[in-house]
């Protein structure tokens, strides 16, 4: 029977300028898809992909386009440490440029968080091996927003041009 050795909490680095995703998946061909997600996405895009393979060689394989993202990528995915999980660095483009194309890449299982912010990864170390039991995105919040708060996010909206 399976016994749990120790819960960890991993600080995952996110390099002012960059975007992290993080999710899971379940065959080595997903490298390969994640990229074509990601290159096919935008002309800017740079990235890297580091993921971690659960059986036979169990290497963190890698791919993208920036090599500085993909050791980034490589370093954080050994790191955690758990089976089937997917780190990508981004750079010039926002996850929510890529989201729906990861999703749709059909190794895709979850994504467990996309965001700028701090990251913390929670992983829990088995006997087996590890697996990501969940995310801390950024931090707590200090209260509900107001009138001017409201504005204010929707003027940041329309200068970022996700609005009109």
């Amino acid at each position: 029977m399976g016994e749990l050795k120790r819960t960890l909490v991993i600080d995952i680095p996110v390099p002012e300028g960059t975007n992290v995703i993080l999710g899971h998946t379940h065959f080595i061909k997903s490298v390969e898809d994640l990229y074509e997600a990601l290159i096919t996405s935008s002309t800017s895009i740079r990235f890297g992909i580091g993921f971690v393979e659960a059986s036979g060689a169990r290497l963190v394989r890698s791919d993208g386009n920036d090599e500085e993202l993909i050791k980034l990528a490589e370093e954080v995915a050994l790191k955690i440490g758990a089976g089937h999980t997917f780190v990508i660095y981004l750079r010039n483009a926002w996850p929510i440029n890529v989201l729906n194309a990861i999703k749709n890449v059909q190794e895709v299982c979850r994504i467990y968080t996309a965001t700028a912010n701090p990251v913390q990864v929670i992983v829990a170390e088995t006997n087996q091996g590890r697996a990501v039991l969940g995310v801390v995105d950024g931090f707590t919040p200090v209260g509900v927003e107001d009138d001017a708060a409201k504005k204010e996010r929707r003027e940041f909206l329309r200068r970022i041009g996700y609005k009109r």
